[in-house]
């Protein structure tokens, strides 16, 4: 019933070609039934041969069998050839309605949720689990219907000419058919659930380790610096060997028993030749010697087709897994927002559903308002800005902007009145032009120039072969992190948003391009209302609100001077961070 329902699944989003994969079927069984009729010629030719022996050229139709048999075996080929022709044109239509759905869906979901899957699970989800359904409706589907029809063909050739040896033939695909539901069964679905996690864990671990190969080659480090991308590894490891111990022995049974049939049939013909051999037991017996190894290679397309059977229903029930996530809900009463002050009403979110990464956060910037977010790591600055940006929405309480519930606002009115600026800000791999446009599509290439040069980009232009119209990421040209941040500041300065989120946006900076990075800061803050992102405490001092996380919650708030004079948290933090710039400007001198 769980096959049927996917199967259904599936058929869903083949449309109209549904009915090429219905006659793929057709023509498979077909296709199986026709393979088998040249077995028959065979017979023909076998009992001709023992009829005149040993005076041969007296067999006269032995040659027209022979071609007869070829013939049934090209029709058959070409049949079969016609079934792959439906069944791939509907499993490719199938596939690609799989990954739009999937790609339509992903888009319209919160970063928050894109954030939690990963860019490794995701691809894998979209390419693999969709390929996966592929693979099934292409071949494995067309064969189960040749599987079907080949035993109801076997069962009438084994049975009609020496109903004996047949039941003899039979025995070891019955032994063969218990091993194998034995290895096929529920265990097996849950072994192939673990098998799907421990690829995508390792999948989505590459990746990140992948991004992460600059940081490796500078510092020296090996694979093992990225412990959660080993451990993956590891795991894999430890489950796939376990796994295969686990079926070395009935893998080894089933093996031997659809392989067996000979033992019985040499058995059988031993006991029913007691008595003397005869041309047409000796015909029988050479002619399902012939036909058995057939058995064989159906159960083993059985097997295999049970196994693809668990992959895709696996892969169904992760393209469900994430379809299930919900985009952020659109209110019926859309509202805009007059000013653009930021206030958060006692906020609360979780990532895991246990514990709360805020909990109870209350606080308000004013329209033009630079407001600083400060405090040990993990302390929920970053989650506090996706709750502002609706990466995703929290669980208690409210974020308001203009005094009007960001759930109220249409979300293209909220992205056009927000920029970021990350502290990892990326590129694509197009025109540095491309790349600012990005924060305004429809912008003139006067306006990209002038938001470059307000970012302190000019030099970053000059020294690239063709300025702005240089790809990034071709032909060697690469950019270093506080120049990508350079880049993507004009992109938040072109798209000049009344509101503005920076997270640590100098923290990948070199000295030089700190500087750079703060004038153009400066610029693009202007006149905005600003929540930002600190650990440089020296870059916030001039803040009209500082507020100090720690656990998930405010525990001071205040301006540099007051939160100095409350000799706290804050305090001590600031006391550190003099302490590390002072030495450092120590160690200079000495050298």
């Amino acid at each position: 019933m769980k096959q049927q329902s996917n199967l259904s699944r599936l058929m869903g989003y083949a449309g109209r070609h549904k009915i090429l994969t219905c006659l793929s079927w057709l023509l498979s069984a077909l296709s199986a039934l026709l393979a088998l009729v040249p077995f028959w010629y065979i017979w023909r030719i076998i009992h001709d041969i023992l009829e005149v022996s040993p005076d041969f050229a007296r067999a006269q139709n032995v040659t027209r069998y022979g071609w007869s048999a070829v013939l049934f075996a090209v029709i058959s080929i070409i049949v079969y050839i016609a079934a792959l022709m439906c069944s791939h044109i509907s499993a490719f239509r199938v596939a690609a309605n799989i990954r739009k759905e999937l790609m339509r869906h992903i888009a319209a979901l919160p970063v928050g949720v894109i954030e939690k899957y990963g860019s490794g699970k995701l691809r894998r989800i979209v390419n693999t689990s969709s390929t996966a359904t592929e693979t099934y409706l292409a071949h494995r589907l067309p064969d189960k219907a040749g599987a079907i029809a080949t035993p109801i063909g076997l069962l009438f050739l084994l049975l009609v000419f020496d109903w004996r040896l047949g039941l003899l033939s039979l025995l070891p695909v019955v032994l063969g058919f218990l091993i194998m539901m034995k290895m096929t069964g529920k265990s097996m679905e849950q072994k192939m659930n673990e098998y799907q996690n421990a690829l995508a864990d390792m999948s989505n671990e590459a990746v990140e380790y992948v991004r992460g190969i600059p940081v490796v080659k500078t510092f020296g480090q090996t694979v093992f610096s990225f412990k959660r991308f080993k451990a993956t590894i590891d795991n894999y490891e430890k489950w796939v060997i376990a796994y295969t111990k686990t079926l070395r022995l009935p893998m080894m049974f089933y093996t031997t028993a659809i392989n067996g049939v000979f033992a019985f049939l040499i058995a059988g013909g031993i006991i029913f030749t007691r008595g003397g051999v005869t041309n047409e037991l000796l015909l029988n017996l050479i002619f399902y010697i012939v036909i058995t190894p057939v058995i064989g290679t159906t159960l083993t397309k059985i097997m295999f087709m049970s196994e693809d059977a668990m992959i895709v229903s696996d892969a169904l029930g992760r393209i469900d897994g994430l379809l299930e996530e919900k985009p952020l809900s659109e209110s019926a009463k859309p509202k805009t927002p007059s000013e653009y002050s930021i206030t958060l009403e006692h906020v609360s979110y979780s990532y895991d559903g246990e514990k709360n990464a805020v909990s109870d956060v209350s606080l308000s910037v004013k329209p033009g308002q630079v407001a600083a977010l400060v405090g040990p790591s993990g302390g929920g600055k970053t989650t506090l800005a996706g709750l502002v940006t609706r990466f995703f929405d929290p669980q208690q309480g409210c974020v308001l902007i203009g005094g009007i519930d960001i759930r109220d606002i249409p979300k293209e009115e909220l992205m056009n009145n927000v920029s970021f600026v990350f502290q990892n800000s990326r590129l694509i791999k197009a025109s540095i032009l491309d790349n600012v446009r990005m924060g305004k599509p429809g912008a003139a290439r006067e306006e990209v120039d002038r938001a470059l040069r307000a970012a302190q980009c000019t030099d970053i232009i000059e020294k690239l072969p063709n300025g702005i119209d240089t790809v990034v990421g071709r032909d060697g040209v690469y950019l270093s992190g506080g120049e990508q941040q350079r880049i993507a500041i004009a992109r938040a300065i072109l798209k000049n948003a009344p509101i503005l989120i920076l997270d640590e946006a100098t923290a990948f900076a070199d000295p030089d391009n700190e500087v750079r990075v703060q004038k153009a800061l400066s610029v693009l803050s202007k006149g905005k209302t600003v929540l930002m992102i600190a650990h440089r405490l020296s870059s916030i001092t001039g803040a009209d609100r500082i507020y100090v996380l720690q656990g998930g919650k405010i525990a001071e708030s205040g301006t540099h001077a007051e939160l100095i004079k409350k000799n706290g948290i804050f305090t001590h933090m600031w006391n550190n961070y003099s302490q590390a710039a002072e030495w450092k400007i120590a160690k200079e001198v000495e050298a």
